[in-house]
């Protein structure tokens, strides 16, 4: 890994809500081919530091580098965020067009693309995802886990370096998932992901860290053949058996 240059990088990071410190000087890196898992109990600030990564919250304390680059204004967030494309947790937060096939288009245009090359891009990905003939459904009136898709294509048109996702496989039938697990294995970017699932992230995820009082610390997740997942953390052993709690997102 140490030959590789990073592609995204926080050190010394802090960031706090009013009156609520959130991140405590974490340091992270994501380096090209790494699907990172991060842990940690509800509120532990997992999504909070998604958005640091692409500056919808702002570092109080601390460095962002991002694919070669420092990060220190707006303006530098722009072409960050042409790379490294975030799920948001709630698909509402992601869909704001009418139709699906404006949703889609959305990225790909704004990365100045011509309509006929959007489109394109955003046939082709809704195909990968299971969604053709969706190009014309309201967004609105989508189901939960159709929307979870949607809002993955229009990541996916943007044609990032690296994924951030936000639990991606909430709302999500079995078939579906597996599905989404499959297209995510042959992908070829790197990712950050939070997820609930343990058996979504036994199979994805190649390295895990555990967020927690505010610090990250790496963790090591052990697969085994019946599918418990154990994260071992600084000595200790935590256990999964039930496949719910192993990386709680």
């Amino acid at each position: 890994m140490s030959e590789q240059h990073p592609l995204l990088s926080l050190r010394g990071a802090h960031f706090a809500y009013p009156g609520h410190p959130v991140l405590k000087q974490v340091d992270f890196t994501l380096y090209p081919g790494e699907r990172v898992a991060i842990a940690g109990a509800n509120g532990a600030g997992k999504s909070s530091l998604l958005h640091l990564l692409v500056g919808l919250n702002s570092l109080s304390q601390g460095t962002l580098t991002a694919f070669g680059l420092p990060v220190r204004r707006e303006d530098d967030f722009r072409a960050v965020r042409a790379q490294a494309g975030l799920l948001f947790q709630d698909p509402d937060d992601q869909l704001f067009c009418p139709t699906v096939l404006e949703d889609v288009t959305f990225g790909p245009l704004n990365l100045g693309k011509n309509a006929t090359q959007a489109r394109a891009i955003a046939e082709q990905v809704l195909d990968q995802l299971g969604l053709s003939g969706f190009a014309q459904r309201i967004t609105h009136k989508l189901s939960g886990g159709e929307k979870r898709l949607v809002a993955l294509a229009t990541v996916l048109a943007m044609q990032p370096r690296v994924l951030l996702l936000d639990e991606p496989t909430n709302a999500l039938d079995k078939p579906t998932e597996r599905r989404m697990t499959e297209l995510l294995l042959g992908l070829p970017q790197a990712m950050v992901l939070i997820s609930h699932d343990a058996h979504f992230v036994d199979q994805l995820a190649t390295r895990a860290v555990l967020l927690q009082d505010g610090t990250l610390q790496d963790a090591t997740l052990h697969r085994h053949p019946h599918l418990h997942s154990h994260l071992h953390i600084h000595g200790t052993d935590t256990s999964d058996h039930s496949h719910q709690d192993s990386l709680d997102g």
